[in-house]
């Protein structure tokens, strides 16, 4: 199939019309006008004349705590072992379209405003399309940078939504688009082709959705110019539900379970009421679903290597690997069975919003670990940063990953991130658990709820030479508070909200007020155990108002 980039033979739709991109031929003539424009002198582009390219992979759902890289030998092989895997990875929100729009965007989702998966959680709403869209790092990438853009797979949960514009609809910043409408799926789905929609059915050789983008990135690999640097997002269904795995995986990994782990099948005494609900010890076939939810997701997996390693192969072969850095995540991660909840992500523990991070590229040695605290909203920043942007001219909250990557010597870093989660419940009661009162949602199996209205909280975590903390507030009647040291408690068992130093927790509880309501450079001021780390009780109450109002109030939405 021959690729056509949207708006062949005149500029993009989206793009500005008297400038499609800063190209080094006009770049005298284009400067004084476009201050923001990519100068191609990053530390990236130092090496060489060429500017670097980029690839971005993203699955969906991967967990990094409970073994979720094992089956990517490929991956880990020719990314990680090739590079660096970043062990302190975060997501801000885990749930897919909160986190997956930060990464668009750099924000927090108090900036971006995208709280849930729904139109009226500001998932691919028109107010999400007409005040974020345009400021995503894949338009800056286009319309400034002079990259071509190529996107496949699946984008935000409400895409192709009617009243999101349906699939003729292709956002600003994309010069190739094969986007999925709405979730996940691996067979029966419908893509829009640069707006044009295209329905695919269940025959393994032409439809499995990983493989299809697997032969679609291939292709623009095949027919993109040779004149622009490019950029490209893959984003597959693996592992997310309905955890279809391609016929030649379906009986691979038959006698794994998920892993029984301390905190698997045990009761989540001292937490929050919606984790104390759940039903402990577990009935045999909660346990049995999710053993084998946790295989079929492995399953999925397989197809994924196998794309990483086709486009490793294809970048090698056309002479642009050695230029193109290649980024490897997820947009959260998953439980299956810990504190006795069967399967879903949306909590606040490690298990849900740690995600595998992997990156390789020019200047980047093979074989390092980075422990540093990174989060999902560096992304944007640090593929601008490769490309020449001047980052000051975004207001992105995040901060650029390439220092770390290229080895630069005394690089300051943070020591906290932002993880922010709003609840989601049924007005009605669930016809299937009688039982339970409305306000919850996700009751499956055995009626054992992942969410809940008042499933709405904030966390600071916190890792430092010293520390290695978790500190979060639900924002409900009791305000209930959970705090975890994880060096002496990886598995987040025991709530020492009521043991830790009262000053400590107070420091902590300011903290996360201000990170509630940061914006760009105030998201990367000093945190609690940072030498320039200075406490404002002026600061906290007016920040503090300010965040909530931005957070919580629907109006904005």
């Amino acid at each position: 199939m021959r690729l056509l980039p949207l708006g062949a033979g005149g500029p993009g739709r989206h793009s500005p019309r008297h400038l499609r991109s800063c190209r080094p031929a006009l770049l005298v003539l284009l400067l004084p006008l476009l201050p923001g424009c990519c100068l191609g002198g990053s530390r990236a582009a130092a090496a060489g004349s060429r500017r670097p390219n980029v690839v971005l992979l993203l699955t969906d759902d991967q967990d990094e705590v409970l073994g979720g890289m094992t089956p990517l030998k490929k991956t880990k092989a020719l990314i990680g072992e090739m590079g660096m895997t970043f062990s302190s990875a975060y997501v801000p929100s885990a749930l897919c379209c909160p986190s997956r729009a930060s990464i668009l965007t750099g924000k927090y989702p108090h900036n971006h405003h995208v709280v849930n998966n729904t139109l009226e959680g500001n998932c691919s709403s028109k107010s999400w399309q007409k005040i974020e869209e345009p400021n995503t790092f894949p338009a800056i990438l286009r319309s400034l940078c002079g990259y071509q853009t190529f996107f496949a797979g699946k984008y935000l949960n409400e895409y192709g939504a009617p009243a999101a514009g349906g699939l003729e609809y292709v956002p600003p910043g994309w010069s190739y688009w094969y986007a999925l409408e709405k979730n996940s799926k691996y067979y029966n789905y419908t893509l829009s082709i640069n707006g044009k929609a295209r329905k695919h059915g269940e025959n393994y050789s032409v439809d499995y959705l990983t493989d299809v983008l697997a032969n679609i990135s291939l292709d623009f690999l095949d027919y993109k110019s040779n004149f622009e640097p490019f950029f490209m997002m893959i984003s597959t269904p693996a592992p997310h539900s309905p955890w279809i795995a391609a016929p030649q995986y379906q009986k691979t990994f038959q006698n794994v379970l998920a892993p029984r782990n301390k905190n698997f099948n045990i009761h989540g005494t001292n937490k929050h009421w919606l984790i104390r609900q759940a039903k402990t010890p577990m009935t045999n076939s909660s346990i049995q679903f999710l053993d084998n939810a946790f295989r079929k997701r492995w399953q999925t997996l397989l197809s994924v290597d196998d794309l990483v390693e086709k486009l490793v192969k294809r970048l090698e072969f056309i002479g642009e690997l050695d230029n193109t850095y290649i980024f490897y995540t997820s947009d959260n991660g998953y439980h299956t069975g810990q504190f006795s909840l069967p399967i879903d992500k949306r909590q606040l523990y490690e298990f849900d919003i740690k995600v595998p991070l992997l990156v390789r590229g020019p200047g980047i040695k093979p074989n390092q670990t980075s422990k540093l605290l990174v989060a999902n909203i560096d992304l944007g920043p640090t593929i601008l940063d490769i490309a020449g942007y001047n980052l000051n001219k975004t207001q992105m909250d995040g901060m650029s990953l390439l220092p770390i990557l290229t080895g630069v010597s005394n690089v300051t870093w943070r020591s906290d991130v932002l993880v922010e989660y709003q609840g989601e419940g049924r007005n009605v009661t669930d016809p299937t658990c009688p039982s339970l009162s409305p306000g919850v949602s996700q009751c499956f199996p055995d009626c054992v709820c992942e969410d809940a209205y008042n499933n709405t909280y904030a966390c600071v975590r916190t890792m430092s030479a010293r520390w290695n903390l978790q500190y979060c507030e639900f924002d409900d009647q009791e305000v209930f508070v959970e705090v975890y040291n994880l060096t002496a408690d990886p598995h987040q068992i025991t709530n020492i909200a009521k043991s830790i130093d009262p000053e400590l927790l107070g420091k902590m509880n300011y903290r996360l007020m201000m990170l509630q309501s940061c914006s760009g450079p105030a998201c990367r001021t000093p945190g609690v155990f940072d030498p320039g780390y200075r406490f404002d009780p002026r600061l906290m109450f007016n920040n503090y108002n300010a965040g909530r109002t931005r957070r919580f109030s629907k109006h904005l939405l």
